[in-house]
């Protein structure tokens, strides 16, 4: 029981600390990055679905059982993908660069503390291919960002039909 309790608090403050941080970003960037941050969560969602499937790992998390670890997916992996957008977005050397150095820390230390606690273990996927999906993913979604950027810019300066 005491063991179960454990693996509840930590993933618990796996969602509540980086929410913290939050504000500290400010509304606008928060709600500039939003739909990003929400488009890799969705995609990694359905990426556990199929991991899981596949076991190319296993979710052990007592909050959210299953196949999908939101605690992971809604907590670090969200908030971090926004505050890295924050901090970078214009500069895609510098971008990469920080993707490339927190996805390491994220796929090896990281990964291998949540192994430990017992709330995820992987199975047929090695850490190193974790890390190249992620790095992947930065890149992909680096591109989305762009692409609703640019939406956003041609809806504002398109003259009003209302008009």
């Amino acid at each position: 029981m005491y063991k179960y309790n454990q693996k509840k608090l930590f993933s618990l403050a796996m969602i509540i600390i980086p929410w913290l941080t939050v504000p500290l970003m400010g509304k606008k960037a928060f709600f500039r990055f939003l739909p990003v941050a929400s488009f890799i969560n969705l995609f990694l969602s359905v990426l556990s679905l199929t991991a899981n499937k596949k076991k190319w790992w296993k979710n052990k998390n007592p909050l959210s059982p299953g196949s999908v670890d939101f605690s992971y997916i809604l907590g670090p992996y969200y908030v971090v993908t926004l505050w890295i957008f924050k901090l970078t977005y214009g500069n895609f050397p510098k971008y990469l660069m920080t993707n490339m150095a927190l996805d390491f820390i994220n796929a090896f230390p990281f990964a291998s503390v949540w192994e430990k606690v017992g709330i995820f273990k992987f199975k047929k996927m090695k850490h190193a291919t974790w890390y190249f999906i992620c790095v992947g993913l930065a890149i992909f979604i680096y591109g989305y960002q762009y692409l609703v950027e640019q939406s956003i810019r041609k809806s504002d300066s398109s003259p009003s039909k209302l008009s």
